[in-house]
């Protein structure tokens, strides 16, 4: 089955297969965060313990893709004992976007071909496309010449095999706490809240950094590609908005180099290195 993928808004694309599972996925999160837990909240109403649930699992999943998948799988930018990189793996496994082996491939080939054609999340071929499109078609290009390293990691061979197991596991957890503090009732309304909808807006603030900071913001650090530093997109993804930065100087612990950038990923990785549990924090030193 073929696809006519977005190009840029009103050029289509020719030949690149669906990838069906995929959306299917995408579509019942999506549909289930933006009918049913609104429907279920109206009906039955949300307890403080799902709306912390879902506070407390929205950080620490996001710090699982931000701290876990892309400053130290996809870039190496410190150094952590195997249980600190295996725990950060779980969170980020929480997520739902891939094994840390295939993000951080995808990553580096971003990286390694931003702007061009095999480019993962093009954000030339538009905003829709960059932002949740490309997932939606299957990928023609070989991705992990790029990072050839990851296969000799055994905790990403162990996170990778394990993943759907991972996966399953942020979805149960909220279910057994919320069925621990109230029953069954109880339970669907945090999985559904902290489950479900902190799923949804994890992935589409993630998404954010491959659409928005492509496309909208400033370029203090360098104008050879799109990425573009949005503090407002900070905000909601953990540090990771200061992408103009990033791009500059992919290897620095830190997106946001400043001391009154808002980057708690980077406030993660020091705090970490202070008590011992991490250690060679990469860091830049822009002019």
């Amino acid at each position: 089955m073929e696809n006519q993928g977005l190009v840029s808004p009103g050029v289509l694309q020719v030949g690149r297969a669906l990838n069906i599972p995929a959306i299917v996925l995408f579509a019942l999160i999506s549909l289930t965060a933006l009918i049913g837990v609104p429907a279920f909240g109206y009906v039955y109403g949300y307890t403080w313990l799902d709306w912390t649930m879902c506070g407390v699992l929205y950080v620490v999943s996001g710090l699982g893709i931000t701290v876990g998948y892309h400053r130290l799988i996809a870039h190496r930018s410190f150094q952590c004992p195997d249980w600190v990189k295996a725990a950060l793996l779980i969170a980020g496994g929480w997520v739902l976007e891939n094994s840390a082996l295939k993000w951080a491939a995808d990553h580096a080939r971003h990286h390694a071909r931003v702007d061009q054609e095999d480019d993962p999340y093009n954000a030339t071929k538009g905003f829709w496309y960059s932002h949740c499109g490309w997932i939606f078609l299957q990928d023609p290009h070989y991705t992990e010449k790029y990072s050839p390293w990851l296969r000799k990691d055994r905790v990403v061979m162990w996170q990778h095999r394990w993943y759907v197991p991972i996966v399953l596991s942020g979805l149960a957890l909220p279910f057994v706490v919320g069925f621990a503090y109230g029953g069954w009732l109880s339970g669907v309304g945090c999985f559904l809240l902290a489950g479900v909808a902190r799923l949804f807006l994890v992935l589409n603030s993630t998404f954010c950094i491959n659409s928005i900071c492509h496309m909208w913001g400033r370029q203090p650090y360098s104008q050879s590609d799109t990425s573009r530093d949005s503090w407002w997109v900070s905000l909601i993804t953990l540090g990771e908005g200061y992408h103009n930065y990033h791009h500059a100087f992919q290897r620095d612990y830190r997106n946001g180099p400043k001391w009154h950038n808002v980057d708690p990923s980077k406030w993660l990785i020091y705090g970490l290195s202070v008590v011992g549990l991490a250690g060679n924090l990469v860091r830049s030193n822009p002019r």
